[in-house]
């Protein structure tokens, strides 16, 4: 799969929601129509819930000079229209004053609401990683979708939904950091490898005090796990695996013993490892 194919994987139902970049903008005998702005409602299943304002800005600026270049999408709800895909084009459009919008008015059930604006968030980078994991979430909880389900709509590796989901393990006031961009998700991966939220929360803190890069936070959690393990250094040899074994695995792995030994590799969810389990077997996807 090229990356312009897995970048705009919708799974099924959801293209005929929203087009491809290879498509016109509408579906056969679809039509671009002009809407009030104020029967228009936002998207209950929207998840991004952080909306930056400056970000605002720029888009009313290009729309005062270009107008809306894509037209929302949009559902027939009882009082009008519920927003599917767009918010940030309704959100500028309000802030300039526009009356009415472009839109394209499509069926879609409430699943496919929240997916196809799971799909474009994703599709853009517009979500925080916390905002993605909530979203896949909620489609687990509300609709009963496997991880693998939705790694199939949204174009990703099962592993990668998996990794998302783990960071809603973390306490909640590193969620918070996490949300605000004040760590990133590589640190928050890092984080999750230590045994417990306090010494968590002790790692956040030198992150924040000395801006310690992923890597660096990857070294420091190394050894402060080396000063645990009854201060005995590890071979270097052995150290220079596990770091080869993780990162093909990405996930934590451990040796101990040096002529004989065990290897112990972690995993999170039943799909990690059947992920961890194919990567072993040579059939990695």
């Amino acid at each position: 799969m090229t990356q312009n194919e897995k970048e705009f994987t919708l799974g099924r139902g959801l293209s005929s929601l929203i087009p491809s970049k290879h498509q016109t903008v509408g579906m056969p005998g679809e039509q671009v129509v002009e809407l009030p702005v104020a029967d228009i409602t936002p998207n209950p299943h929207q998840p991004r819930t952080d909306f930056i304002a400056s970000a605002i800005d720029n888009l009313v600026e290009s729309i005062r000079e270009h107008g809306i270049v894509q037209p929302l999408i949009v559902t027939q709800s009882k009082t009008g229209y519920q927003l599917i895909a767009g918010e940030r084009r309704l959100r500028a459009a309000k802030k300039l004053g526009l009356t009415k919008v472009p839109a394209i008015i499509r069926r879609a059930s409430e699943q496919q609401k929240l997916e196809l604006a799971i799909v474009e968030n994703v599709q853009r980078s517009d979500l925080n990683p916390i905002e993605r994991a909530l979203s896949y979430k909620k489609l687990i909880d509300e609709f009963q979708l496997r991880q693998e389900d939705i790694a199939k709509k949204v174009g990703q590796k099962r592993s990668t939904i998996s990794n998302a989901l783990r960071l809603l393990n973390l306490p909640d006031d590193i969620i918070t950091y996490i949300r605000e961009g004040r760590i990133s998700e590589g640190h928050a991966k890092v984080l999750l490898s230590l045994d417990s939220e306090d010494l968590q929360r002790q790692m956040l803190e030198k992150i924040l005090l000395h801006k310690l890069s992923v890597r660096e936070t990857e070294a420091a959690v190394k050894g402060k796990t080396k000063k645990q393990g009854n201060h005995v250094q590890k071979d270097p040899h052995l150290f220079e695996i596990e770091q080869r074994l993780q990162s093909i695995l990405n996930t934590k792995v451990s040796i101990q013993g040096k002529k004989a030994g065990k290897i112990m590799i972690d995993f999170y969810s039943p799909e990690e490892l059947d992920d961890l389990t194919s990567v072993i077997e040579g059939n990695g996807r």
